[in-house]
């Protein structure tokens, strides 16, 4: 059951008005660049993933590069086909979540949305030091105040994603579109060479190839597939983030989804055909794509546009995740897995506390890494893969349950999918282990238990509260309003109204100490109360000790003991002042008293506020 219930005049899903807010969500181009910053940035580490693994089998071990591409790019394929359908059986948005809630059951579905949380929130913080490391290697002066950096495009981002995620698409299509067109021309120019054009940018820096090695093993080349297969980080953002989309949602989606995979594909195959074509060997110090933009395209102000729109977009892949990661939230929030919170939606169709938790929780781990690339990298990309093998894993249960035309071969599809992406998942977590993955086996069943715990307390509050059952008819109590009162004034005769057009009887109390100041005080309230005469009594409670809320709680409980078919009410008088600096000037005695009456009675607290202005 869910607690989350319609306001009213909630329109039904699928009859929408016209302008339901969907200026404010995507179409098929602005969520491309919005959605797949994270994949697209990823060529720029993952064929160097990839080398720097095959060079341990030295030169004989690179030829095996543009293989191994292509078997990625068979994934890639694969992973795309697999998320078009998800999208068009899964509106909703979710991913693997949703997949696995279908057709795996609630705990699976559970270690599904646990995995895609931990990766788009490593991903916020993996993005952020990537691109502030490529900004402080053109420019060393910046490499100390690196952490600042971090926080500070962190906020950038946050700001722009709290303005919605239309606004954040429109700011990112520009950098997406600069850096995948300069790729494009650097394969393009690559292919028409015969030779490299300068090698300016490895000179100088040491070789990482492997002397005397001529031998390449089956393990050797999966470590090398499965860490090339960190390129794929990114391919289900779309698929999680569907209700994003304008309508026709699915179509958008899948049209997004088709040419997000198409792009990357031809990127990555591209660039390791260069690879190979160059000969180019993995160094210290210099990226594998610095190698090939200066290969191609000479050292020139061509490379230096490259490495620029690189660490720009590295910067700004973080935005995948504050597209996908919000909406993943809002369905765990609305299945009663998180705080109703975070299915509340702003204007602009942001899920303001999606995106301020991710950002907060981001920060704490550039905080604790210190704004080091190397120290979360090993942590990235093991959760992507499990929610890969668990979506393609949900996707055969689909077919083989829907069996509708053609369902064999789509489940063949899913199947195979589901093996390749299930071996990277063990491969990369394998060697990966010692070096922090190990901090990723342990979050993922601390967050699926934190799941749970917010899952059986919301069982709880429902059995409670009865959700899904009709309540008794509602029926008139006799009600006493008491009123907390400390002085004569405009305040004291507005609550007092109040009050009386709330219950049937009004009873004013004020708490008096044994000092003889305070003594003296309530003997000039009480003659200006027999003097003012509101035809309401004035209650005396004493109290030994200098507490205001406990004595008027331990009174309403007397109240409550004493005429049990009663109903009562407290009602607390306060000041509004007119400017928002003087409520500094204010002695909260209003909130001392709620409190100790909401923790110690279950009487209604009614806040009555007088604006001063």
């Amino acid at each position: 059951m869910s607690l989350l219930t319609a306001e009213p005049g909630t329109v039904p899903a699928g009859d929408e008005p016209p302008d339901a807010g969907e200026r404010h969500r995507l179409t098929a181009v602005t969520g491309l660049a919005a959605l797949s910053l994270d994949a697209m940035a990823s060529v720029a580490y993952g064929p160097e993933a990839i080398v720097l693994v095959l060079a341990a089998a030295g030169a004989h071990g690179l030829g095996f590069t543009l293989p191994i591409t292509l078997a990625i790019a068979g994934l890639l394929a694969v992973l795309v086909a697999s998320y078009r359908q998800v999208i068009a059986a899964f509106p909703d948005g979710g991913g693997s979540y949703a997949v696995a809630k279908a057709h795996l059951g609630p705990r699976t579905s559970l270690v599904a949305a646990a995995s895609l949380v931990l990766d788009y929130i490593l991903n916020v913080a993996v993005a952020v030091t990537a691109g502030v490391a490529a900004l402080t290697s053109a420019f060393p002066g910046l490499y100390g105040d690196r952490l600042w950096l971090c926080l500070a495009v962190l906020a950038l981002i946050t700001a722009v994603n709290l303005r919605g995620i239309v606004e954040s698409a429109k700011a990112f299509i520009v950098p997406t579109a600069v850096f995948v067109g300069s790729i494009f021309v650097l394969i393009l120019v690559g292919l028409f060479r015969s030779g490299p054009a300068s090698t300016v940018t490895a000179t100088g820096h040491v070789s990482v190839l492997a002397d005397n090695a001529s031998t390449v093993g089956a393990l050797l080349l999966l470590k090398a597939f499965a860490s090339g297969c960190a390129a794929l980080t990114g391919v289900e953002a779309i698929a999680n983030a569907v209700p994003s989309f304008r309508v026709p949602r699915v179509k958008r989606a899948q049209h997004a989804e088709i040419a997000l995979g198409a792009v990357l594909g031809v990127m990555l195959i591209g660039l390791s055909v260069l690879i190979s074509r160059f000969h180019l060997q993995p160094v210290e110090g210099v990226t594998v794509l610095a190698q090939l933009a200066d290969a191609s395209l000479g050292h020139n102000w061509a490379f230096y546009v490259i490495q620029f729109a690189t660490m720009i977009l590295l910067a700004l892949s973080a935005n995948t995740s504050f597209g996908g990661l919000p909406v993943l939230l809002k369905l765990l929030a609305r299945d009663n897995y998180l705080p109703h919170v975070f299915a509340l939606k702003a204007d602009r169709q942001v899920h303001r506390h999606g995106v301020l938790a991710l950002a907060l929780v981001s920060a704490g781990l550039l905080v604790v890494s210190g704004g080091d690339t190397n120290t979360l990298v090993p942590l990235f990309a093991i959760g992507v893969f499990v929610g890969f093998t668990v979506a393609q894993i949900g996707m055969v249960r689909h077919w083989n349950e829907e069996r509708g035309p053609g369902w064999r071969g789509k489940a063949l599809l899913n199947g195979f999918g589901a093996l390749l992406t299930g071996v990277a998942t063990v491969v990369v977590t394998a060697s990966k282990f010692t070096e922090g993955a190990w901090l990723i086996v342990i979050a993922l069943p601390l967050l699926v238990l934190a799941f749970e715990t917010v899952h059986r307390a919301y069982t709880r509050i429902g059995e409670r509260l009865g959700l899904g059952g009709i309540p008794e008819a509602p029926h008139r109590d006799r009600s006493v309003v008491i009123v907390p009162v400390s002085s004569l004034s405009r305040l004291t005769s507005e609550a007092l109204t109040a009050a009386s057009s709330l219950g049937d009887e009004v009873r004013a109390v004020t708490v008096c100490y044994p000092d003889p100041e305070d003594h003296a005080e309530l003997q000039a309230l009480e003659r200006a109360w027999a003097e003012w005469d509101p035809g309401v009594p004035l209650i005396t409670l004493t109290c030994r000790r200098r507490s205001l809320g406990r004595p008027v709680a331990a009174y309403v409980r007397e109240v409550a003991a004493s005429e049990p078919a009663t109903r009562v009410t407290v009602l607390i008088p306060e000041t509004e002042p007119d400017r928002l600096w003087q409520r500094l000037l204010q002695n909260q005695r209003g909130a001392v008293v709620a409190h100790a009456v909401r923790r110690e009675t279950d009487a209604v607290i009614c806040r009555l506020r007088f604006r001063l202005f």
